[in-house]
């Protein structure tokens, strides 16, 4: 990844236990890599909280979020960053745009998220055919300003989609291309994890309604 990113950059890598496995190599690489810093979630386990807490660490302008598992290409960290720091809130790397692809992944998985980014942005015109994908980067100050609702799974992308969406805010993509992992287990639970992306799907599209605070009225995972 370092080689990749060429624009000044800190790496968070968020780990949730203090055993986990990664760790003794994560502190070995940090102590000659100066812009890695391994962080302990302290928010609870899960990729949500994972993700929370690094953009709560995060001391940038601009948070990119991508998963550790090589699926994602880090050679478009700067891209997205750069569309960010031109004024978009959200910069999206879209596997389902033209120019765009998905190699590997179940099934089933592909075809459903597929599905709800090309009609999330056919009828919702949401800047994005890909917005279920994590591979994002944010204006931070967008994301302190709207909150991070989902506590769960990966939905924090179409989360913040949808808001931005709602608040009419600029949304960008580029192509990318996303390779299956090659090792380990992914930690998608597609059948818990599809009603809560389809909360935030209704939510881009105007279904569901924002409270007074602007956020949505539903409880979470409904």
């Amino acid at each position: 990844m370092f080689e990749s990113v060429k624009l000044p950059a800190e790496v968070l890598v968020v780990y949730d236990t203090p055993n986990d496995t990664t760790v003794p190599f994560l502190e070995r690489y940090a102590a000659t890599e100066h812009r890695m810093r391994p962080v302990h979630n302290k928010y609870g386990p899960g990729p949500a909280n994972a993700i929370r807490f690094g953009v709560d660490q995060a001391a940038a302008d601009v948070v990119v979020v991508t998963m550790a598992d090589g699926s994602d290409d880090p050679m478009q960290i700067d891209q997205l960053a750069r569309l960010v720091e031109r004024g978009v809130m959200v910069a999206c790397a879209s596997r389902y745009m033209p120019g765009g692809q998905q190699v590997g992944g179940p099934w089933l998985k592909g075809r459903i998220s597929r599905l709800a980014g090309r009609s999330l942005n056919l009828i919702g015109r949401v800047g994005t055919h890909d917005a279920t994908n994590s591979f994002k980067a944010y204006s931070r100050d967008f994301v302190k300003r709207v909150g991070i609702d989902s506590d769960a799974g990966f939905e924090m992308g179409i989360e913040m989609v949808a808001k931005a969406r709602r608040l009419d805010l600029p949304v960008a993509e580029i192509p990318t291309l996303w390779l299956d992992r090659t090792y380990g287990v992914s930690n998608f639970k597609m059948s818990e994890w599809i009603p809560r992306y389809l909360h935030w799907y209704f939510y881009a599209l105007g279904i569901i309604k924002p409270n007074s605070k602007g956020r949505p009225t539903v409880g979470k995972g409904t």
